[in-house]
């Protein structure tokens, strides 16, 4: 470890406040359209009033608790405050079924519980007032009022790096979740890497959830480099938001960019004649950006300079117009965008890992030109990762988690005998370091052909079109592969206005002939990238999209295939019939 890394996270707090201290803000959120800022000096006098409050209440070292609300300081608050008296913290979904929620309760013998909001608690109050006789409910309405601290110091000292600072449950895309266990160590041995692999900035904009490891570390790491971070008041307003913050970084999913980009090329379609070639034109020179640096051209160059400064150079202000960095995680994202992105000047940093892993496996490298589209970054320091049998990408090291909570049977099949966690992954290594991914080995299937087809790489390559929001590709023992597809009724809505469709509703535009020739031709691209057995031969358009509440979705949008499968049985069964 770095000599200055801390070794506990809940001393990254003294870090901050000794190295950044001057920093007017270290968190901020919108409260009645106005930012609320906290110094660092001020959020750790009310993280450890809460500390003093959990110790009133009776919890001690190695208790649980439950986080349940939506990102603002006060979360982070709630986690620091845990962690510092050697309690676990326990974060969960804002959107988590009701069963999962009961099941987690219960399964990790969680104490408290601190919830968000009214809104959460009634939506699943039923399953909390069921367990009113072990579980003590507390909404985060920190006021920030100083207390005396008395002994905390001495409590502080009782934790190691070795013990366990959070129990992370899995979205449990094939059944019950698991709890992952990860110690203090775990988690500050991953954020030492993204020190070699990120530049310096100063303000970064956050709205991916918290409950989720990867964001949870981004924050963690934020506060090492003394960042000031800033929460997007929700879903709707991020776009606003960054542009406000005008920051310097964002962590994001693909279909966010993916939207960024697709309103982009949108926009060319209003131009005529020259205009609208070199509109496009330009959009394809950045598209051809060699992302590494190796292969742009002395021509090349200045036909990108002419497009920037013609057409692309619109574009700049479009996250605020300070944006060094993009971190993209959850799935891979189109190369395209990377290439988009790198052209313009603000580079996507993509990353690997799962819960287990704490959950950086791999990254792209900023400070070192290390990206390359389609891959996920080069291997982490701290981290030895072979692939193993049957191509999967098997990990050691000291972020890899301590085991399944309560589960030891889980925990002894997730590792081989030389102690390499068993990802599930499927992948592979290039000559130059760069990890692969080919998908998960449970989801890969076999067609009556003999042919092996990895569905969710198929899939990544359908959501390309702006036309599609979702899909699934099914085909196992069958003949060809074929999927079902949720298509963007906004863009079907457009294109039928344009050319004179009358637009009645979503289930019977989905079989209306002319607009699945028009999703037809989207398919056929996409098939035009894939090898011979994995072209989709058939599919069928579905009129509602897939959600958490409906049960087709995990918490963190991954797709759950045995419930989709059963839910749409009889239409799969017509595309092979």
């Amino acid at each position: 470890m770095k000599k200055d890394m801390p070794h506990r996270i809940f001393d990254l707090l003294p870090y901050y406040n000794e190295n950044y201290g001057h920093k007017d803000i270290l968190f901020a959120y919108k409260v009645a359209g106005e930012w609320k800022k906290y110094s660092g000096k001020v959020f750790c006098d009310m993280t450890d009033a809460v500390s003093v409050s959990m110790l009133r209440k009776g919890i001690g070292k190695g208790d649980k608790i439950a986080i349940m609300a939506g990102n603002c300081p006060q979360w982070n608050m709630v986690d620091f405050a845990a962690l510092q008296i050697g309690a676990v913290v326990v974060p969960v979904h804002c959107n988590i079924g009701p069963g999962d929620l009961d099941y987690i309760l219960s399964h990790s013998e969680t104490k408290l519980i601190y919830i968000g909001d009214e809104a959460i608690y009634n939506r699943y109050k039923n399953v909390l007032d069921s367990h009113a006789g072990s579980l003590e409910l507390c909404y985060m309405d920190f006021n920030g009022t100083s207390v005396e601290t008395g002994n905390l110091d001495e409590i502080k000292a009782t934790v190691t790096p070795d013990d366990i600072a959070t129990i992370i449950y899995t979205s449990g895309t094939t059944g019950k979740p698991k709890g992952v266990m990860l110690t203090h160590d775990n988690i500050m041995s991953n954020i030492e890497n993204y020190y070699y692999h990120v530049p310096p900035i100063d303000r970064a904009l956050s709205y991916l959830p918290l409950s989720h490891i990867f964001e949870r570390s981004v924050q963690y790491t934020r506060i090492y480099f003394g960042i000031s971070i800033y929460y997007a008041e929700n879903m709707a307003t991020i776009m606003r938001d960054i542009i406000d913050v005008k920051a310097n970084s964002f962590s994001t999913v693909p279909r966010v960019l993916e939207k960024v980009y697709d309103a982009i090329y949108k926009k060319g379609e209003s131009l005529k004649g020259f205009k609208k070639k070199l509109y496009y034109w330009s959009l394809d020179v950045a598209n051809r950006y060699d992302e590494t640096g190796k292969h742009n051209s002395w021509i090349y160059r200045k036909k990108l300079d002419f497009a920037k400064k013609h057409v692309l150079n619109g574009f700049k202000g479009i996250f605020g117009g300070e944006t060094v960095f993009i971190s993209s995680g959850g799935t891979s994202i189109q190369p395209r965008l990377v290439k988009f992105c790198s052209a313009m000047g603000f580079p996507i940093i993509e990353g690997y890992g799962l819960s287990e892993t704490s959950p950086m496996v791999s990254i792209s490298s900023y400070t070192e030109n290390k990206i390359k589209a389609g891959s996920v970054g080069i291997i982490c320091r701290n981290l030895d990762v072979k692939i193993g049998d049957n191509e999967e990408i098997m990990v050691k090291g000291s972020s890899v988690m301590k085991g399944y909570y309560k589960d030891e049977e889980s925990t002894r099949l997730a590792f081989d005998q030389n102690g390499y966690f068993h990802t599930g992954d499927k992948g592979f290594i290039d000559d130059e370091g760069f990890l692969f991914i080919k998908g998960r080995i449970n989801e890969i299937f076999k067609t009556s052909m003999g042919k092996f087809v990895s569905p969710s790489q198929i899939e990544g390559k359908l959501c390309e079109s702006p036309w599609f929001n979702n899909a699934m590709v099914v085909g196992e023992n069958q003949k060809f592969v074929a999927a079902l597809i949720i298509p963007d009724f906004n863009q079907i809505k457009k294109w039928c206005d344009e050319n004179g469709i009358a637009y009645t509703s979503n289930e019977i535009m989905t079989s209306d002939r002319k607009v699945v020739e028009r999703c037809w031709q989207e398919v056929e691209k996409c098939n035009k990238t894939l090898g011979a057995a994995e072209k989709v031969r058939r599919f069928v358009l579905l009129d509602a999209d897939w959600s958490v509440d409906g049960g087709q979705l995990t918490p963190s949008m991954k797709v759950r295939r045995y419930v989709i499968m059963k839910e749409y049985k009889k239409q799969i069964e017509a595309l092979f019939a």
